[in-house]
Formats: structure tokens, sequence, C-alpha cells
């Protein structure tokens, strides 16, 4: 009697969201993918870098790195956020942690106390104020919130209070930081590799120092074999080979994938060579059947040649090879449903930047 084949061992696969995304919701594309490779049976898990490195950032031990950085600047490059902040530093430091918890919805009872433009320190960003109502009007967000809007006008508020803060990154730490983008002039519709490759050779800042302890702790979480990064937009690119890079150096085992958005828009006809000092693969479109693919070749149950829609350096031409053998994707109704296990749904910040009720869709709240 012949013994039924052994089922092939799960591989740990981590999905990784880098920053810069949505602080409001998580990203889609690493739920789905970890629901479906849950659903084929492999032992498949997700962490969203970009919300954490904010989380990380943005308490009271991570605003003394950050005064740290900005008395390191002379006091003439100073800009107007940064002496804003610190002068203020000892009132940020006592209202970081309950403004986070306020705007994660664990604590409505704060927004008594910043509606009455009493507890926040105000920064150059509170200026926009200003422009609303008349020069006599007592209360100049009145017409956007009235008398009952109290949690919509503190989660406002709060909202400016962080975009001061994330100034004082950008303008005392890292020039390319924004909230929603992290150095996204690197790799919008460059040309060459090399803006990129001479930003990664540099000497890592605060926030890729921060980034690195992050990426650390993940790894030692999870302990994966296989690490796949999903970059959505331009602004994601420079974090996620940041974190391949530090993947690399101390994981050199491991193996990384990148796939996502921007790679389905910016790298389809990919010829740069020294993206795979990052990543060992490049995957296009859906990820579902790419991904089955390279887990079987992982697992050494088919060749390299047999990959679909993925991108690899070739070891004899030390070329980039396009690689797509002709298999069909998996049909929509086999793909499954996301999973939300792993990302602290919890943690989100809701935030209120835009008043306009249509443009607020963008970040406040879990829209998906």
């Amino acid at each position: 009697m012949t013994a039924a084949p052994t089922p092939a061992a799960p591989l740990k696969v981590l999905s990784l969201i880098p920053p810069m995304t949505q602080l409001n919701t998580p990203y889609p594309s690493t739920a789905y993918l970890t629901g479906f490779l849950r659903a084929q049976g492999e032992d498949a898990v997700q962490s969203d870098l970009a919300l954490a490195l904010v989380l990380a950032l943005f308490t009271p031990q991570g605003l003394v790195r950050v005064r740290a950085q900005a008395l390191a600047q002379p006091e003439a490059q100073r800009s107007a956020s940064v002496h804003s902040f610190l002068d203020n530093f000892e009132q940020y430091h006592a209202t970081i942690g309950p403004t986070i918890a306020f705007l994660q919805g664990r604590d409505s009872t704060l927004s008594h106390r910043i509606a009455g433009r009493g507890f926040l320190p105000e920064g150059p960003r509170f200026a926009a104020l200003d422009v609303y109502g008349d020069a006599e009007a007592a209360d100049p967000l009145a017409w956007a919130f009235g008398a009952l809007g109290q949690q919509d006008r503190a989660r406002h508020l709060a909202t400016l209070y962080l975009n001061d803060l994330a100034d004082v990154l950008r303008d005392a730490v890292d020039k390319r930081f924004e909230f929603v983008r992290y150095a996204e002039s690197l790799a919008g519709s460059q040309a060459s590799f090399a803006p990129l490759a001479s930003a990664l050779a540099a000497t890592p800042n605060l926030i890729d120092d921060v980034l690195r302890d992050l990426t650390l702790a993940a790894m030692a979480q999870h302990q994966p074999q296989l690490v796949l990064l999903s970059v959505p937009f331009p602004g994601a690119v420079y974090a996620a080979l940041r974190i391949a890079q530090t993947i690399k150096a101390h994981f050199p085992q491991v193996h990384i994938a990148l796939g996502g958005g921007y790679v389905n828009t910016e790298l389809r006809e990919m010829t740069e060579t020294r993206v795979f000092d990052y990543v060992d693969f490049v995957t296009l479109d859906a990820g579902e059947r790419p991904l089955l693919a390279l887990l079987e070749h992982l697992r050494g149950k088919r060749s390299a040649s047999r990959l679909v829609r993925t991108f690899v350096r070739d070891a004899a031409s030390a070329q980039v090879k396009y690689l797509n053998w002709a298999e069909p994707d998996v049909a929509f109704e086999d793909v499954g449903t996301p999973t939300w296990d792993g990302l602290a749904l919890d943690r989100y910040l809701s935030l209120l930047d835009m008043l306009n009720p249509m443009h607020r869709l963008w970040s406040d709240g879990r829209w998906n």
C-alpha cells in the first residue's frame, strides 16, 4: 500500500505595512493576504509598522528624543514650529499621552478640556483657526461645530496639535517626514534608483532608529521565514526598504517579497538590480497566485522558473529577470475574507484635519 503524501509544513509568513499610510485605519492589503494564506493552511500573521512608528514617537519618551534632536540644531536654523515646541515642551510632554488616548477613543471625557482651548499647547498650525469667521467672532469654530459638536471640535484641535508635532519631526529630525507619506519624493516617478540608494546608505536618523527597533521587535515576536512588504504608495517605499535593510542585516536567512499598489504601477518594467540588495522577490498585481507559487518554491516543490508575475535577480547573469509561469489566478470566490487579527484596531487615531465633511472621510474613523 502506498503511503499518503505528507502535507507540506506551513511557513511562517509576516505581512508588514510600512510607514507611512493612514493612521485612522489599517491599509487592507495585509488583512486580505493574511486571511487568504490562513485559509490555505499557512501560518500567517501581520503588523502595521506605520501606526507603530507614530505611536512610538508620539509618547512622552518619544518627545524627549525629539527634543534632544531639536536642541542639537543651531538656534538660528530652528523653524517656528521647533521654537514653539521647545518653549512649550513641558506642556507637550504632559499632554501627548492623554491626547493620543482621546484620539483612539479611549477617553472621550478629555474633549471638554481640549475644546476649552486651555489644555493643549497651540503652535503655528493653530493659526489656521484665525481664517474662520470674522475678527469679532468669539468662537471661530462655531460655524463648523456649533454648540453641540464638542467631540468633533476637540478632535480637530487635537489633530492640529499632532500636526504641529509632525512639523517638528520634519524640521528637526527628517525633512521628508509627513503623517501620510514618508520620503515620497525619493520614489515617486523617479527615473533612477540612485536617490533611494543614497538615502538608504546614509546614517540612520531618529525615525530610522525607531523603525529599526520596531522591525526587530516584530521579527523577534513572530520569527517568520518569509516577510511580505506591502507598499501601496510612493510615500511608503523608503521605509519599506529600511525595514528590509534591517531584516537582511539581522536575519539574512529570512526571505523578503515586495508588492503592492506602488509596485504594480511604477515597477512593471523593472531593471534595477540594486532593489534586490534589500528584497528577494518583487511580485505584481493580485498577490494570491504569486504567493502560492513562491511558497511552493521556498519549500523546494517548484523551480524558480515557475514563479508567477515575479521579478528576481538572476544568480548567473546578475540581471533582473521576470518570471511569469502561465497559471490561472485564484478565483474571486476562493480568495476568502480578510482578517484583522494582529492589527490593533483600538489604537488607530481618528483624526479630523479637514472640516469639509467629504474630505474627513479620508482620516476620520475606519472606513474599511
